[in-house]
């Protein structure tokens, strides 16, 4: 690897997206993890994502190798939570839908996705910033704790498998 960056995705991107989406599917459903085993996130979110200018790529030697979303706050799936948050008061993004190509898998990639996230966003000075993921995703968990993300509490959203999300803030 010699050029690894980040930029929004654009919608002649998804179809290179999409199969990052699906390995990501099929590598969470042989991990025993049941995220995203409910049909989510599917084309039309990801082009919803792409539509709002929320979609981002990993590009590692000009090649996609990585896709998440990223969202201004609020967002409403954050305004309940059975813990607190530490800063609700500042504005916040919110990372979603965070997946790296098998072909990448296990080159902490998805650090350097995180990583390139929170310092674009830094630069604009955002200072805060959320991430959620099923209890049992123990691989993201690991992830964003490891980016100093801390537990904050558990959120629930509409996933028909199980709603329950351990919910992380970064306070910078």
């Amino acid at each position: 690897m010699s050029l690894i960056y980040i930029r929004q995705a654009a919608k002649n991107d998804l179809e290179q997206i999409m199969p990052i989406i699906d390995e990501a599917k099929k590598f969470l459903k042989e991990e025993g993890n049941p995220q995203w085993q409910s049909g989510y996130p599917n084309v039309e979110t990801i082009t919803a994502d792409i539509k709002d200018g929320a979609a981002w790529v990993l590009i590692v030697d000009q090649k996609i190798a990585g896709y998440t979303a990223i969202t201004d706050g609020p967002d409403p799936n954050y305004k309940q939570i059975d813990g607190k948050w530490k800063n609700d008061l500042d504005p916040y993004v919110a990372i979603h839908r965070v997946a790296i190509s098998d072909e990448y898998r296990g080159m902490h990639l998805a650090s350097y996705l995180m990583s390139s996230l929170i310092s674009m966003h830094y630069a604009e000075g955002i200072r805060n910033y959320r991430v959620d993921t099923f209890r049992t995703n123990d691989v993201v968990r690991h992830i964003v704790e490891d980016a100093g993300f801390v537990k904050r509490g558990n959120i629930k959203n509409m996933d028909p498998i199980d709603p329950y999300r351990v919910a992380f803030e970064l306070n910078l």
